[in-house]
């Protein structure tokens, strides 16, 4: 519309042709063409002369066709610069690499991508194994069938080592404290991990926000309890180093397993174990920038109490405790005539025992199906740190609460026992036989 109006101006003699090439942004000649045309054909002899023409540039219909069936029967999982570089080596084609990938993209047989995120700068590893360790979980079907199960993978920042491999039906508070148990248990306390916001790992009010390091999940409690710092990723790319790995996990491992022949969980978790750790970290670690870890002995030795699902309960008026349709009873203690009314900690353990906590005392332990367990004695702290049974103390010993170990002395009693007036007899007799002597 502004380029008629301006025409019109122009046709009335309200301004000059060259004032109306000016405003509208061309120059004289093409303004000089464009009056040729529009006294002789109208408006219509504005239009682009170009419309309705073939390109010259265009590719032939059949030469098309060919391609897409090419890739359709023959390279279906080629990528697209593999499949360009084939139509040019083996059939002759010289097509640019963008024309095939929108020929291949508007037939519908590649996806389009994604567009590219922010520019992003690359973490340097960290100097010394054990200062950071990732983990997290990927969902496969790395036993060759339709079987979905996830594999979790602790890893190591200075040195992409892994520590810790396992198929677990499904990614969870447990699975995760399995693993960073078993890692702790062979090479000790690290300083900080990192992982993703899962439910289990950091507690986030809404999606997309940061999480709430004040509300710490079981996982964030046994962490804080040992000294071990959290981060959180808030994107995949944050993760890049373990993302990527699990490329290689899923490229390498599924063929693994399919040769040697291993269909259950149970086999290709030993596999793991045994063997196949090894093996990927000798070829994929690399060396620490600097000599020297991180690692540093646990002085710890109740990890099976920290490792473990911790819920505050109040014991009902018959000494029983719940969690949903879940019930437990309190058996009477020495130390107090009853426990109702009183706050206690139910500690579901790794192995699905349930043990019960008042204060440092254990005032029941449980099996997976809730019946109570008869090696309820009390354990203490022997001379070598380890856990041993004891006979008078039911408590459980953790690094906050050990108790006194006071050596009992005996009382001097006020009557002589027996032996101790035949002694006195004795000792009279015999000043009497001095005396007579004397």
């Amino acid at each position: 519309m502004k380029v008629q109006d301006v025409l019109l101006k122009a046709m009335a003699k309200k301004i000059t042709w060259w004032a109306a090439a000016e405003i509208i942004g061309v120059c004289d000649r093409t303004m000089r063409r464009w009056r040729e045309r529009l006294e002789k054909d109208g408006y219509s002899g504005l239009t682009d002369r170009r419309k309705g023409k073939a390109s010259a540039h265009r590719v032939p219909l059949a030469t098309a066709e060919e391609v897409l069936r090419l890739y359709k029967d023959e390279y279906f999982d080629l990528n697209i610069r593999h499949f360009h570089e084939k139509l040019k080596a083996e059939h002759k084609i010289e097509l640019s690499y963008t024309w095939v990938q929108k020929a291949l993209q508007g037939a519908g047989l590649v996806a389009k991508r994604r567009k590219r995120g922010p520019h992003r700068r690359r973490r340097p590893r960290r100097p010394m194994p054990g200062m950071l360790l990732h983990i997290d979980g990927s969902k496969h079907q790395w036993l060759n069938d339709d079987r979905w199960h996830d594999l979790i993978v602790i890893l190591d920042d200075a040195t992409s080592e892994i520590y810790y491999a396992q198929l677990v039906e499904e990614e969870s508070t447990r699975t995760v404290m399995a693993g960073l148990r078993e890692v702790i248990e062979a090479k000790g306390l690290f300083c900080a991990l990192y992982s993703d916001r899962g439910s289990h790992f950091f507690v986030t009010m809404k999606e997309g926000e940061k999480v709430d390091k004040h509300r710490p999940t079981q996982v964030g409690r046994a962490m804080k309890e040992l000294g071990i710092q959290m981060i959180a990723a808030y994107s995949p790319q944050a993760r890049g180093r373990s993302e990527r790995s699990f490329g290689t996990w899923q490229g390498r491992l599924p063929q693994e397993l399919r040769l040697a022949g291993i269909t259950t969980v149970d086999g290709a978790n030993a596999f793991l174990k045994d063997r196949y750790i090894g093996e990927f970290n000798a070829k994929f670690s690399v060396a620490a920038a600097e000599k020297g870890t991180a690692f540093r002995r646990s002085s710890r030795s109740d990890l099976n109490w920290i490792f473990t699902v911790q819920t505050e309960r109040v014991v009902a008026k018959d000494n029983t405790v719940a969690i949903g349709n879940r019930l437990w009873q309190i058996d009477k203690t020495r130390f107090r005539s009853t426990l109702a009314g009183t706050t206690v900690t139910i500690h579901e353990h790794l192995d699905q025992t349930v043990s019960i906590r008042f204060g440092p005392h254990v005032v029941g332990r449980y099996n997976s199906e809730g019946e109570k367990l008869n090696d309820t004695t009390p354990k203490r702290r022997g001379k070598d740190g380890s856990m041993e049974a004891g006979e008078n103390q039911k408590q459980v010993l953790t690094g906050s609460h050990t108790p006194l170990e006071i050596p009992h002395k005996r009382r001097d009693s006020h009557f002589p026992t027996a032996p101790t007036a035949v002694s006195a007899v004795s000792k009279a007799k015999t000043k009497t036989k001095l005396k007579a002597a004397a």
